[in-house]
C-alpha cells in the first residue's frame, strides 16, 4: 500500500494542486497543497480496509474538494474568495477531465517560472509543487541543503502568491520566455530518477516516466514544441531505454560497460532517434541536442567496444563549450580515457576547473579508481573507491563500490569507468 501511495503521489499530486490552485487562485496555493496532502493521508487510512477505489484519481480529487470546503466553512474564509470559487467546488461538474488536467499543469509549470524568481528558484518550485519532490529531493537535485532549499521555496511561493493569477498559456511571447526554465526543471526531474541522490534507490524509473510525461505535455502545445523540447524528449527516451539494464536481476547497479544491451527497450530507442531527428528543425544548438546526440551514439553501438568514443569526446567538447560544468568535464574525461587510455583520462580529470565541486560526488572518486585500476595501480584505486564508498547515497551504490574495492584486492577485472548522465 505504501508503494501504491508513493506512485499515486508522484502521478497525482501535481495534477491535484494545479487544478485546485486554478479554482482557488494562486494566492491560496498553500490551501491547495494542504488539502491534497490531507487527501493522501485519508487514502492511507481507509484504502487498506475498504480497498483501492476503481478510479483512485477521482477519489482523491473528490476528497480534496470536500476537505477544501470544510476548511473554508470552518475558517469562514469563503468570503475572501471570489463567489465562483465556492460554486466551482460545490458543483457536480467534473473538474478532472483530460483537457483540463493538461491545461492546469501547463499553467502551473509556467506560473512557477515567474520572472521575479531566479532560475534555480523557478526550478525548485516546479519540482516541489508540480512533480511532488520533497524538500530533501529538491536539495539533492541542486546539491544544496534542506534548510537552504526550504528558504528558497518559501520565498518563491510568496512571490507566486503575490502574482494574483496563474500564468496565461495563451500568450505566445510570455510562454516562450519561460519555456527554458520549464525544460530545465524536467531535465533535473529525469536525472534525479535516472541516477539521483536518493538514499532509497539508485534508479527510480517512476521519476523518469513522470519527466517523460510532462515533456510530452510540452510537445502537445504548439508554442512549446520547439527543437530544444524535442531534443530534451529525445535524450530522455534514449536514456530511459537503458533503464531495464541499469539494475541486474538481484537489483544491483550495472554501469554501461556491464549492461546487457539486449534488455534495452527498442521502442524507446526508436522514439528517441525519431525525436532527435525532429529536433534538428531549427538553427539553435542546445545542451539537450548534444546530450541526446551522446546518448544516440551509445544506442547505436551493439557492443561497448563498438562505441565511437572519438565522436563522443567531440560532442562533450561542444557541450563543455556551451555549458561548462565540472560534471560535464568529468564525463568528457571518462570518454577520453575510453578513447586514449587511462593516463590521458586522469590528466583531464586533474585539469577540471572547479574540481573541488566534485568532492562529494561518489562517482568522481569512482572514476579515479577505475582509471587507476586500469593502469595497474591497485592501492591508489582502492583509496579512491573507499572515498567513493564513504559518499555512496544508497545501498545499491555501496554494494557496487564494495565490489570494486574487492577487485582491487583480488586483481579482478578492471571494467571501464561508469558513464553517468550529466546533471
Amino acid at each position: 500500500m505504501t508503494e501504491l501511495h508513493e506512485h499515486l503521489f508522484r502521478r497525482e499530486a501535481g495534477r491535484l494542486v494545479a487544478t485546485l490552485t486554478r479554482i482557488f487562485g494562486v494566492e491560496h496555493l498553500a490551501l491547495a497543497e494542504d488539502v491534497v496532502q490531507d487527501a493522501f493521508c485519508r487514502a492511507l487510512e481507509v484504502w487498506p480496509f475498504r480497498g483501492v477505489p476503481d478510479d483512485p484519481s477521482a477519489w482523491l480529487m473528490a476528497t480534496a474538494k470536500h476537505r477544501a470546503l470544510d476548511v473554508l466553512r470552518r475558517e469562514r474564509t469563503a468570503r475572501t474568495l471570489a463567489p465562483e470559487v465556492a460554486r466551482a467546488l460545490e458543483t457536480a461538474e467534473p473538474l478532472y477531465t483530460d483537457d483540463a488536467i493538461k491545461d492546469d499543469q501547463l499553467r502551473m509549470m509556467f506560473s512557477c517560472c515567474h520572472p521575479r524568481l531566479s532560475e534555480a528558484a523557478q526550478v525548485a518550485l516546479m519540482l516541489h509543487i508540480l512533480c511532488g519532490f520533497s524538500v530533501d529531493e529538491v536539495a539533492a537535485a541542486f546539491v544544496s541543503t534542506h534548510a537552504g532549499v526550504e528558504k528558497r521555496l518559501t520565498r518563491a511561493k510568496h512571490v507566486l502568491a503575490q502574482s494574483q493569477r496563474l500564468f496565461e498559456i495563451a500568450d505566445p511571447a510570455d510562454f516562450a520566455a519561460r519555456l527554458p526554465a520549464v525544460q530545465r526543471a524536467l531535465y533535473l526531474l529525469f536525472n534525479e530518477g535516472y541516477h539521483g541522490a536518493s538514499p532509497e534507490a539508485a534508479v527510480r524509473a517512476e521519476l523518469c516516466r513522470e519527466a517523460l510525461r510532462l515533456t510530452g505535455l510540452l510537445l502537445e502545445h504548439p508554442v512549446a514544441a520547439t527543437p530544444a523540447t524535442y531534443a530534451l524528449a529525445a535524450m530522455m527516451c534514449l536514456h530511459a531505454a537503458r533503464l531495464p539494464a541499469r539494475l541486474d536481476a538481484a537489483g544491483q547497479f550495472r554501469v554501461l560497460a556491464g549492461q546487457d544491451r539486449s534488455r534495452w527497450d527498442p521502442e524507446l530507442m526508436a522514439e528517441g532517434q525519431r525525436l532527435l531527428e525532429r529536433s534538428a528543425g531549427g538553427p539553435d544548438l542546445t545542451e539537450y541536442h548534444l546530450e541526446a546526440a551522446i546518448a544516440a551514439v551509445h544506442a547505436s553501438a551493439p557492443r561497448l567496444e563498438d562505441t565511437n568514443w572519438a565522436h563522443i569526446v567531440w560532442l562533450y567538447d561542444m557541450l563543455l563549450a556551451l555549458r561548462p560544468s565540472p560534471v560535464v568535464a568529468l564525463n568528457r574525461a571518462i570518454a577520453l580515457a575510453q578513447r586514449d587510455g587511462p593516463e590521458p583520462g586522469l590528466a583531464a580529470i586533474a585539469a577540471i576547473a572547479d574540481r573541488d565541486r566534485l568532492a562529494n560526488y561518489p562517482f568522481y572518486h569512482a572514476a579515479l579508481g577505475e582509471l587507476e585500476l586500469r593502469r595497474g595501480q591497485g592501492d591508489a584505486a582502492r583509496g579512491h573507491f573507499a572515498a567513493a564508498l564513504a559518499l555512496a547515497r544508497n545501498a545499491t551504490e555501496r554494494h557496487f563500490l564494495a565490489q570494486r574495492i574487492e577487485a582491487c584486492a583480488g586483481g579482478g577485472s578492471a571494467r571501464p569507468p561508469a558513464q553517468t548522465v550529466t546533471l
